[in-house]
């Protein structure tokens, strides 16, 4: 949808705070799987985003990663592995990839030296030629100079440049940036983060199905296959002139249900996509309603401090199904999430592109609440009219009397209140300021925190 285009880009604002998009370069690690692909492009990026495992179709989505060698920005891409695999995954990544490599700049094809040229390798280098890009082929695992010119043999038919290497040994990885340097431009591009948003809920609800949306590109993997996604991946896109950073999750479930390796793997990615976030869509299946698992996440994302909104997903198919379908499921929000009573709420469909605006205008809202700041002047105004309204908390034979209200540099809004004695001010008595703040700062679904904490100066008095 043109309202969320996905700019592949660096960006940064102006003067007047807008967006000012510059393309830069798109490079793409192609090859079939377990050459090595994931392994490069950790090492290039600095980072452990592709799941590296000795398992053929670890990577099945397309992962973007800001990259920079000798001062040239670019994006690296790493792609699912091609295979002539008859199964669900590999025809999946292979329709995906072809279709992605019509977008990019050029390709490092990646093959595996010990192996040798196998037809599917043959099959990869036309995919390519096909594209008109300029392309490099890095023949991977070459354990010793003796054996470069042995493993770089079969490969001199295709006519392009060769690079024999060992990503495990370190070696070859200085030419193989000298090519991808002299074929990106000269400009030097920079990167201006924006409010990041990471995607999360049990297998199945429709994540990758959204972020396809949203970005209007099919850059995940889309199946009825629970487990389809296995990494985080992040993507720049814009909306109303503003940069988001989206991630998409692998769906959680229950740890003894985590049969696999690879799931262990991407649930941990999961949760560290979490943290790293600034908001956090907690998707869910609307036809079937929120469950303890769901509640389970939703804990985790609180726990983390992180603003939330519920998508519930599939909103098309609840309206059908379930009479008075937008009560229901806000009931059984308010049963299951007892304990976070004013979640923000988005009903959607990602088939049938509805409701995102709406979720990307409550992402936009979002992001502005989260940085919300006030003065400690109208926060003590407020305060101090406030805790009238209720009786004071008792420590001991002693009431606690508070002496002002502040707020600290933290995300999402968080503030102390200073007290004679802290230990005096239950959970009740800080839901209760919670609740009075979010009213009258219009602050509702944003996860607040209030710290009370003795007064050094006023202690004593008590």
């Amino acid at each position: 949808m043109s309202s969320a285009k996905n700019e592949t880009a660096k960006s940064e604002f102006n003067g007047s705070g807008e967006a000012v998009i510059t393309t830069v370069a798109k490079v793409a690690i192609i090859g079939r799987p377990n050459v090595g692909k994931s392994t490069l492009f950790n090492i290039l990026t600095d980072s452990r985003k592709s799941v590296v495992k000795n398992q053929p179709g670890v990577t099945r989505d397309i992962i973007i990663e800001p990259c920079e060698i000798w001062g040239k920005g670019f994006d690296l891409i790493d792609t699912g592995g091609i295979t002539e695999a008859h199964d669900t995954f590999s025809k999946l990544i292979r329709e995906q990839v072809v279709d992605f490599l019509q977008t990019v700049d050029f390709m490092v094809m990646v093959v595996d030296g010990r192996v040798g040229l196998v037809p599917e390798d043959a099959e990869i280098v036309r995919i390519a030629k096909q594209t008109g890009k300029d392309f490099v082929i890095v023949v991977n695992k070459v354990d010793s100079l003796q054996d470069e010119e042995m493993s770089k043999n079969e490969f001199y038919e295709f006519g392009v440049d060769l690079i024999p290497a060992s990503f495990e040994q370190r070696r070859g990885l200085a030419e193989v940036m000298e090519w991808i340097n002299e074929h990106l431009p000269t400009e030097v591009m920079t990167v201006k983060s924006g409010t990041t948003i990471a995607l999360v809920g049990k297998p199945n609800v429709g994540k990758s199905s959204m972020v396809n949306c949203l970005l209007g590109e099919n850059r995940m993997l889309v199946s009825d296959i629970a487990g389809t996604t296995i990494d985080a991946v992040d993507t720049p896109f814009l909306f109303n002139g503003i940069k988001y950073i989206l991630v998409d999750t692998a769906g959680l479930r229950r740890s003894s249900r985590r049969e696999e390796h690879l799931e262990i793997i991407s649930a941990f990615k999961s949760h560290e996509s979490i943290r790293k976030a600034d908001i956090v869509l907690l998707m869910i299946d609307g036809t079937e309603g929120p469950t303890d698992q769901d509640a389970r996440i939703l804990q985790s994302i609180l726990e983390d401090h992180k603003g939330v909104i519920v998508v519930a997903n599939k909103s098309d198919l609840g309206r059908l199904e379930i009479p008075e379908y937008r009560k229901v499921f806000q009931t059984k929000c308010d049963e299951v999430f007892h304990f976070y009573d004013d979640i923000p709420i988005v009903y959607t469909s990602a088939t049938k592109n509805y409701g995102v605006r709406d979720l990307l205008e409550k992402i936009e809202w979002m992001s502005k609440k989260l940085s919300s700041r006030f003065t400690t002047s109208e926060l003590n105004d407020f305060f101090f009219e406030a805790i009238r309204q209720a009786p004071s908390p008792v420590h001991g034979n002693t009431n606690v009397k508070f002496y002002y209200l502040t707020q600290t540099l933290q995300q999402p809004p968080s503030f102390i209140a200073f007290a004679n004695h802290p230990q005096g001010v239950d959970n009740s008595y800080r839901r209760f300021v919670t609740k009075k703040i979010k009213e009258h700062f219009d602050l509702k679904g944003i996860p607040i925190r209030i710290f009370v904490m003795k007064s050094k100066s006023k202690g004593k008095r008590g």
